[in-house]
C-alpha cells in the first residue's frame, strides 16, 4: 500500500460531482456557496454526540487514508453527501433587496456570482477494534502513547509528515482514541462518503490544532448544531458582520470576504458568525418524505436492469456521488452505446435517460448484463444510500432546533479548538436579510437608460449612498470595521459585547460617501435619517445603545471531549 502523507480536508480537496448532482446549484441570487473546507453536523442527546463527518478528498484510492481522534470507545455508520448539501441549501445565508422610487427601466443583470466561493506497561492494546463499513475499513487506536501510535501510523500506509507528531501530541492521553480509516481494497475514490461517529462526550470540539497540518489560508469551517436550543461557540468569540460592507447590489457575493475580514478583527482571529439559528422545521421531509425510495423488497426482485433503473428514477434517488458510484460497478454504460449515440455520455445522463436508449437502441443492451443481480444491487444501495439517508431525515425530527456556525482559519490561527454548548436565552437569527434600495431619479450611464442615483438602507440600518444605482458598489472597499459587534456568548444570558463599532461604522458611513440630504428637513412627514444617531433607536433595524466597550494524504479531523468543570466558565 502506497504511503500517504499527512495533510487535511481543504478547499483543495473539492468535492468532484457537484455539477451532476446539482447540489450546489442556486437557482435564486444567493451568497457564494462555501466550498472545500471542513463541514460537521453535531447532534447531541443524553451525553452522547452524533457527529456527521463530511470527507473531501482527491487523489488516487490506495493513498486515501484519514484519522480521527475521539475522547471515547466510538461506534461508526455511513453518513450521506445529501444530508450537506440539503443543509446548505436550505440554511445559506441570502442577500435580498427590494425597490422603491421612480418608474425607470432597470439595468441589466449582474453578472453570475463565482463559488468564491482532525511505553505504558500496563495500558490497553494499540489496535482496539479493527471492522469495516461501507467503503471503508477502520481501525480504533489507544491514545495513550505517541510514539507507539506514530510508529503505527507509519507502518500501516499513514505516513506523518513534518509537524505531524506535534499537532498529534495534544490529543495523547489515558482514555483517548484514534479513528484510522482507508477505503477496502476494490473501492474506488467516488466510493468515499460521509461517515457518522458516535460517542459519549460532554460536548462537541473540533480539533482544529492537529487540522492545521496543511491547511490552507482561510481555511472555511462550516458547522450545523442540533439540539434542543441555540448553539453558541463556547470558547470562541462570536461576531456580527457590518452588513454595509456587504455588496447588497449582487446579492452579497462578498460575503466570505466580510466574514474572513470580520473575525480576523476579534482576538487570535478566533470567532464564529451565526448563519442561522432557529426551528429544525425546514428540513423536515427534505431527506425523507413518505414513501422515498419505494418498496426496497420488490425493487430486489426486479431481474430486468433496464425495469430496474427505471424504478429507481421514479422514486426520489438523488444523483448523488455515492449512489451513481454503486450503480457503475454493476449497471455501467453498455459497449456500443457510444457509437450509437455519435458521443461518450455522461455517466449522470445513462441513468437519467438509460431506459430511453434501451428503447431506442434495443440492440446495444440486449446482452449488455448478463449477470445482474437485483438482491446483491439492492442491498448496497439500501445500505449506503436509503438507510443512511432515512437516518440523517430522523435527526430533524429528534433535535427541534438547528443553529449554522461559520468562519475561517488559517494556518497560523489554529492554536484554539473551538468548542460548542447552547444557550436558551438566544433570539433566533434568520438567514435572509434584506434591504431596501430607494431610487432618487432615472439617469443615463454609458448610453443606458437606467434607474439612477439610489438610497441603499441595509437590514442593520446604514444609509448608504449609491451614486449610479445598481451598477456597482462602491462600498465594498469603504474603510469601515468588518464587524459589527464582537461578543462573548455563555450558556445562559444575553450576550457580552466586547467590541461594539456602531460609532465607528455610523461616522464612517457619513464620510466616506454621504447620502443627500432628505428634500425638505423640516417637513415632519419626511423619514428621519437612519445614520443620524439622534435617530437611531433600533426601530429601523439597527441596535441600539451604539457605543463602543472593552492532495493525496492521511486526512486529519476529528472531535474532542470537554471535561467537567469547564462549564459557565468565562472565556480568556
Amino acid at each position: 500500500m502506497g504511503a500517504a502523507t499527512l495533510s487535511l480536508v481543504s478547499a483543495a480537496l473539492a468535492p468532484s460531482l457537484a455539477a451532476a448532482c446539482g447540489c450546489f446549484g442556486q437557482s435564486n441570487p444567493a451568497t457564494p456557496i462555501i466550498q472545500g473546507g471542513e463541514r460537521i453536523a453535531f447532534a447531541m442527546q443524553d451525553g452522547e454526540v452524533t457527529a456527521h463527518i463530511q470527507i473531501q478528498y482527491s487523489g488516487a484510492a490506495e493513498d486515501f487514508a484519514w484519522l480521527v481522534p475521539l475522547p471515547s470507545m466510538p461506534t461508526m455508520e455511513l453518513g450521506v453527501d445529501e444530508l450537506f448539501t440539503t443543509l446548505i441549501q436550505t440554511t445559506q445565508p441570502r442577500y435580498l433587496f427590494g425597490t422603491s422610487g421612480p418608474d425607470c427601466p432597470l439595468p441589466p443583470a449582474p453578472p453570475p456570482l463565482s463559488d468564491a466561493s482532525v511505553e505504558f506497561p500496563d495500558r490497553p492494546p494499540l489496535v482496539v477494534e479493527r471492522g469495516s463499513v461501507g467503503p471503508y475499513e477502520y481501525t480504533v487506536l489507544s491514545a495513550e502513547n505517541q510514539q507507539i501510535v506514530s510508529d503505527w501510523l507509519n507502518d500501516n500506509g499513514y505516513f506523518v509528515n513534518t509537524g505531524g507528531d506535534e499537532a498529534i501530541a495534544p490529543y495523547i492521553r489515558p482514555g483517548g482514541f484514534f479513528l484510522a480509516l482507508k477505503l477496502r481494497t476494490g473501492e474506488s475514490v467516488g466510493n468515499l462518503q460521509p461517515i457518522v461517529v458516535r460517542y459519549r462526550s460532554e460536548l462537541p470540539q473540533i480539533p482544529i490544532v492537529l487540522t492545521s497540518i496543511g491547511a490552507e489560508r482561510d481555511m472555511p469551517v462550516l458547522v450545523w448544531m442540533l439540539g434542543q436550543h441555540r448553539a453558541i461557540p463556547r470558547n470562541y468569540h462570536h461576531t456580527k458582520i457590518n452588513d454595509a460592507l456587504i455588496d447588497w447590489t449582487r446579492n452579497g457575493l462578498n460575503y466570505i470576504e466580510v466574514v474572513t475580514a470580520a473575525v480576523d478583527e476579534a482576538d487570535g482571529h478566533h470567532s464564529f458568525v451565526t448563519e442561522y439559528a432557529g426551528s429544525s422545521g425546514p428540513m423536515l421531509g427534505l431527506l425523507d418524505p413518505p414513501n422515498r425510495f419505494g418498496d426496497l423488497e420488490v425493487l430486489a426482485t426486479i431481474t430486468d436492469p433496464i425495469e430496474y433503473l427505471s424504478f429507481l428514477n421514479s422514486y426520489q434517488y438523488r444523483l448523488s456521488e455515492e449512489y451513481l458510484s454503486i450503480l457503475q460497478d454493476m449497471l455501467p454504460i453498455p459497449e456500443g452505446l457510444a457509437e450509437a449515440l455519435g458521443y461518450q455520455p455522461e455517466y449522470v445522463e445513462f441513468v437519467v435517460l438509460g431506459p430511453d436508449y434501451a428503447l431506442n437502441y434495443p440492440d446495444v443492451f440486449e446482452d449488455a448484463y448478463p449477470d445482474f443481480d437485483p438482491e446483491v444491487l439492492t442491498a448496497k444501495i439500501d445500505e449506503r444510500v436509503v438507510t443512511p439517508t432515512l437516518a440523517a431525515g430522523q435527526l430533524f425530527r429528534d433535535h427541534p432546533y438547528m443553529t449554522r456556525l461559520f468562519t475561517t482559519l488559517s494556518p497560523e490561527e489554529m492554536t484554539k479548538d473551538p468548542v460548542f454548548s447552547f444557550n436558551p436565552d438566544l433570539p433566533e437569527v434568520s438567514n435572509v436579510h434584506n434591504a431596501q434600495v430607494e431610487f432618487l431619479e432615472c439617469a443615463e450611464f454609458g448610453g443606458n437608460n437606467t434607474r439612477g442615483p439610489a438610497i441603499l438602507t441595509t437590514e442593520q440600518g446604514w444609509r448608504l449612498f449609491l451614486p449610479t444605482g445598481l451598477r456597482d458598489s462602491p462600498w465594498r472597499e469603504a474603510p469601515l470595521p468588518a464587524s459589527y459587534r464582537i461578543e462573548i456568548l455563555r450558556e445562559e444570558g444575553d450576550p457580552e459585547v466586547m467590541v461594539d463599532n456602531g460609532v465607528a461604522i455610523l461616522t464612517g458611513v457619513s464620510d466616506y460617501l454621504p447620502a443627500p440630504a432628505p428634500a425638505d428637513p423640516s417637513d415632519p412627514s419626511d423619514p428621519s435619517d437612519p445614520n443620524d444617531p439622534d435617530d437611531r433607536d433600533g426601530s429601523g433595524g439597527c441596535d441600539s445603545g451604539l457605543g463602543l466597550s472593552g492532495g493525496a494524504g492521511l486526512l486529519l479531523f476529528g472531535l474532542w471531549s470537554v471535561t467537567g468543570g469547564l462549564r459557565r466558565r468565562r472565556r480568556a
